[in-house]
């Protein structure tokens, strides 16, 4: 077995480690989610931890870790007899991103539960974690359903299995670590909320510590067990710093003024529920223990928000996490004693007014200034990126369109968009689109299991053994079943899909006074995208090319950023940008072929440049089609007289054309829009 790198000698990284070791004083807290960048030191904190965490008395044989002082009355192994414990070190356990069900939760042997009565269970990782370590790497990448067991295990402290009748239960309890990259995606607010804390960590800009981190990561290399070896002082100290905090936890006194505190800053940052109000009463207990104190302070509570809070104030995945730190000490302040102001009747006024900020400056950015931001459609003022007093017919006028290029200019608000889905029957992954063969979903029928039976079809397998019964010998009340009588149920449910937008960004665009609004619809679909955990990727087009501005990625949030920065000018070069479609859905098609394509073109259907550019944006709609892949054009004319482009466009890709406004989900056109399949009216 390697080497740990150790804790202690970990570079920077304060918050990340505060975070881990209050969950390691007080499991309690929910666990740690970890975000940050790639190469940051991340998945060695979490390892590192395990060898900090006091050993564990088990009993000799339980598969399920059971403490001997009180075993666990339900435990599948149970009961057990009164005996010594062993002890030994508390188990880090991987969870892999591509597990399946049965590996997180275990297995019931189907097969003796039928013919026998016997709960034969083969226990899963969530019983191998059970009082250690559970460290999820890239989390935001498993599927949603693993996600949800995984997390009602951790809020439980128990997992359930079910299977036909058949239910076994165990506990698990366990330290929950976390760890993503918000470049490859999001978890889902819901899921977000689930981790007690979340730390966000980043590489530091500072000479010094880079290099220090570059030293000791060499020094590590060249000898694990030497540098290990010349931590051990560090180590040990930190191990003992812990267990004296675990054990001054339960002396910890809450008092009314701070408890208090944590309400008003809970209800001053609106977030949901009362997961957050408990998770911060633990973290501050477990911070006061941490600094050998007896009793919660309002520092403790500030930090407690800190750690507590950011994660659950997100309303949508292009909010970035992060508390306004102005108003959380107004909070504090006002909710706290009066001595707590040293002597004043009133707290000090935010002189840049940040204490009345109604958002909060998540993560350190500033709100946007109304100077800096184009009015959306309807709210007055041009989205032209003209100057006010331009003249009528100067070519800076709104309505003229230029080659220059212009200023991206802010989108509309985002709403809620119809839903647009392939056509057929997929088996790409888990999502919430199209329809497709899912592991979970309604039962459409029965076939052989292929592998292991992971959902029985329990009548088409009585059905399958009950003409053999009389051949089987069967003389009591059981079935006999044999393996080839098994019928793995067949669902059908929803995937998700690779949603790929090409948006035109030429001069016809904002010359128009429509790239506010076509941003909003764009970033609507985007958010419908991630709700429906979809890939997605960004190709824009104009002046005399076409751009991959962002390549098929989960990242959602990343899309949207691409796009608020886009800037708008010159011509139209709509076979470009559908050339370059195809490109990235052919390379696409090799690296995720079960994963269907959402082309979806938001342009007026003009195409200018070059010779013969209308033709030969039809001929590049006609290969879409000949590929089979489904697609939908926005259509963003506007104005009295329509020529009609995008619609013929939609007829060349063999898709269908929808308005700006028939996209919202409240229009009177219908509440869903399916995408015609190309070729499918041939």
């Amino acid at each position: 077995m390697s080497t740990p790198y150790p804790f202690t000698a970990i570079v920077g990284q304060d918050d990340l480690r505060l975070g881990l070791l209050l969950n390691a004083v007080s499991p309690a807290v929910g666990g740690v989610l970890v975000r940050g960048e790639k190469g940051t030191a991340k998945s060695t904190a979490v390892r590192a931890l395990a060898a900090l965490v006091p050993e564990v008395s088990v009993v000799p044989g339980c598969r399920f870790s059971c403490d001997p002082v009180s075993p666990d009355p339900a435990c599948p192994d149970g009961p057990h007899a009164e005996a010594a414990g062993v002890s030994r070190a508390a188990r880090t356990v991987e969870l892999p991103v591509g597990a399946s069900e049965d590996r997180l939760v275990g297995a019931l042997d189907i097969e003796r539960a039928l013919s026998e009565g016997v709960k034969a269970f083969e226990p899963g990782l969530l019983a191998d974690a059970h009082r250690g370590i559970l460290y999820v790497d890239e989390v935001n990448l498993l599927h949603d359903h693993l996600v949800d067991l995984l997390l009602d295990a951790a809020a439980m402290g128990a997992s359930y299995v079910e299977r036909e009748g058949v239910s076994v239960r165990h506990a698990a309890r366990f330290l929950l670590v976390g760890t993503m990259n918000p470049e490859e995606g999001e978890l889902r607010p819901q899921l977000l909320d689930r981790f007690g804390l979340t730390v966000e960590v980043a590489a530091s800009r500072d000479t010094d510590e880079r290099v220090e981190v570059v030293r000791r990561r060499l020094a590590y290399d060249d000898d694990p067990e030497g540098f290990a070896a010349r931590w051990s002082g560090e180590e040990s100290a930190l191990r003992e710093h812990i267990a004296a905090a675990r054990a001054l936890l339960p002396r910890v006194v809450l008092g009314d003024g701070v408890l208090r505190q944590i309400a008003a800053t809970c209800a001053a940052f609106e977030v949901d529920g009362m997961r957050a109000d408990i998770v911060m009463a633990r973290t501050a207990t477990a911070l006061a223990a941490w600094a050998g104190r007896e009793e919660v302070t309002a520092d403790d509570v500030r930090q407690a928000a800190l750690l507590a809070l950011p994660h659950r104030r997100r309303r949508n995945p292009f909010d970035a996490p992060g508390l306004d730190e102005d108003k959380l000490d107004q909070t504090l302040d006002e909710a706290g004693p009066q001595e707590n102001n040293d002597g004043d009747d009133q707290p000090d006024p935010d002189p840049d007014g940040g204490g009345d900020d109604d958002g909060g400056g998540g993560g350190g950015v500033p709100p946007q200034a109304d100077g800096d931001r184009t009015p959306p459609r309807g709210e007055g003022g041009s989205d032209s990126d003209a100057p006010s007093g331009a003249p009528e017919g100067s070519p800076d006028a709104p309505g003229r369109s230029t080659g220059a290029e212009q200023r991206p200019v802010a989108s509309a608000e985002p709403f809620r968009t119809k839903m647009l889905s392939v056509p057929g029957l997929g088996e790409g992954a888990a999502g919430r689109r199209s329809r497709a063969r899912t592991e979970h979903g309604r039962t459409t029928g029965a076939r052989r299991p292929q592998g292991s039976l992971t959902k029985l079809h329990l009548a088409a397998t009585v059905q399958a053994a009950a003409p053999h019964q009389r051949a089987r010998g069967r003389s009591g009340r059981g079935l006999v079943v044999r393996r080839d009588d098994l019928r793995q149920a067949t669902r059908e449910g929803r995937e998700g899909n690779l949603v790929l937008f090409v948006v035109d960004a030429s001069g016809s665009m904002a010359a128009r006074q429509r790239m506010s609004a076509v941003k909003g619809a764009v970033l609507s679909l985007l958010l419908d995208a991630y709700q429906r955990r979809d890939k997605v990727g960004l190709v824009t087009f104009r002046g005399k090319e076409a751009e991959v501005v962002l390549p098929p990625t989960s990242s959602v949030d990343a899309a949207a950023s691409r796009l608020e920065s886009l800037p708008t000018g010159g011509r139209t070069p709509l076979a470009a940008g559908l050339l370059k479609a195809h490109d990235v859905l052919r390379i696409e098609r090799l690296r995720d072929p079960s994963r269907r394509p959402l082309l979806v073109v938001v342009t007026d259907g003009r195409a200018t440049g070059g010779p013969e550019p209308v033709a030969l944006a039809g001929r590049a709609g006609r290969l879409h089609r000949s590929e089979g892949t489904a697609s939908v054009v926005v259509d963003c004319e506007s104005g009295y007289v329509r020529l009609g482009l995008a619609g013929e466009l939609a007829r060349e890709l063999g898709g269908t054309a929808v308005t700006l406004d028939e996209l919202r989900a409240d229009s009177i056109a219908g509440l869903v829009k399916d995408v015609t399949a190309a070729g499918r009216a041939a």
